[in-house]
């Protein structure tokens, strides 16, 4: 008997990983159940192949046209994506491939669309901004498994299962020519509010400005916006804010004002700008705090000051004065 990697293990040994692998199941939720998915060149029009398939726990009927799973137009790259729609602490993910309820390895013909496929953790839908939790580069047609798990503890917004045949690269024995999504289920498990760790998910964060810790030891992998350092113990410098204090504080009246949290001026913008974050300027013909005042009768409109009203090139005809109003 085969275990996940490919090596021989005795069936006590197998019973003992299922056992393990149940229990930690249990522990985390699975965050991925119901979200919105994506998969590229989908069959226009058709239902019973949709991304969201893969992640409707259903997993029944692993066959093409069980309406369980999700499948794709064979092509020379294959992505699929599910949206945690917030970022969450994850812990391990499991894939249940399109068997079509044949039996699995070298005489299905979905192992060779499977062999060499990624699985990333990503905040955003670009997979090469994220994390890589896994890449197949050791699978045979004999050893990739029906149902594949991997340990990834790390946090993000999207899941996403990759796999491609490129022109010009050669690939191993087993590999097919195209690729496409081939997905009855996708299982991702952690910890469904953020700031906490531990089996059960009950063990806030140890660092207090922690807003995402490391699912099984909570060091700390993201700081609250606002804060920095690795045990988040920095207070953004004066004028920056947000996350990692990477955000530059707007045209604040006060810029002691402005929040390290999300960079709302507190105490109102400096004069000739608007808006929460004070970086719009004040529209044409306005101009002083919070853009309330009107310009006078410039000789060009838009050679009004938003700061303080001056006619930078004059009246017009018939009006004097720096403000060009009498």
């Amino acid at each position: 008997m085969m275990s996940l990697s490919g090596h021989s293990v005795y069936p006590h040994d197998v019973l003992t990983v299922l056992l393990c692998l149940l229990t930690v199941s249990q522990a985390y939720v699975n965050v991925a159940l119901n979200k919105p998915a994506y998969q590229q060149n989908p069959e226009p029009g058709n239902d019973t192949y949709d991304a969201s398939n893969a992640v409707d726990g259903r997993k029944s009927d692993l066959s093409v046209s069980g309406g369980q799973c999700a499948s794709s137009y064979p092509r020379q790259t294959a992505t699929w994506w599910v949206n945690l729609t917030t970022i969450h602490s994850i812990h391990h993910i499991t894939i249940y491939f399109r068997t079509d309820n044949e039996p699995w390895g070298p005489s299905n013909e979905n192992t060779n669309f499977t062999l060499g496929f990624s699985v990333y953790v990503s905040n955003t839908t670009d997979r090469l901004q994220g994390t890589l939790c896994y890449k197949d580069d050791n699978f045979t047609l004999d050893t990739i498994p029906a149902v594949f798990t991997t340990t990834c503890p790390v946090h993000g917004q999207y899941v996403i299962y990759y796999n491609e045949r490129l022109r010009g690269v050669t690939y191993p024995d087993g590999y097919s020519n195209h690729v496409d999504i081939s997905l009855c289920e996708v299982e991702v498990y952690g910890c469904s509010a953020t700031g906490y760790f531990g089996s059960n998910c009950s063990v806030p964060c140890p660092d207090v400005n922690c807003q995402y810790c490391h699912i099984e030891t909570g060091t700390c992998q993201g700081c609250k916006p606002g804060y920095k350092g690795h045990r988040c113990e920095i207070t953004c410098e004066e004028g920056t804010y947000g996350t990692g204090c990477k955000e530059t504080c707007g045209q604040c009246r006060d810029v002691n004002q402005c929040s390290i949290n999300n960079g709302t001026c507190l105490a109102g913008c400096y004069a000739g700008f608007k808006g929460d974050l004070c970086e719009i300027a004040c529209d044409r013909g306005t101009y002083g705090y919070d853009c309330k005042e009107t310009c006078g009768h410039c000789r060009d409109r838009y050679q009004c000051s938003i700061v303080n009203g001056l006619c930078r090139t004059g009246c017009g005809a018939g009006y004097q004065g720096d403000l060009c109003k009498t």
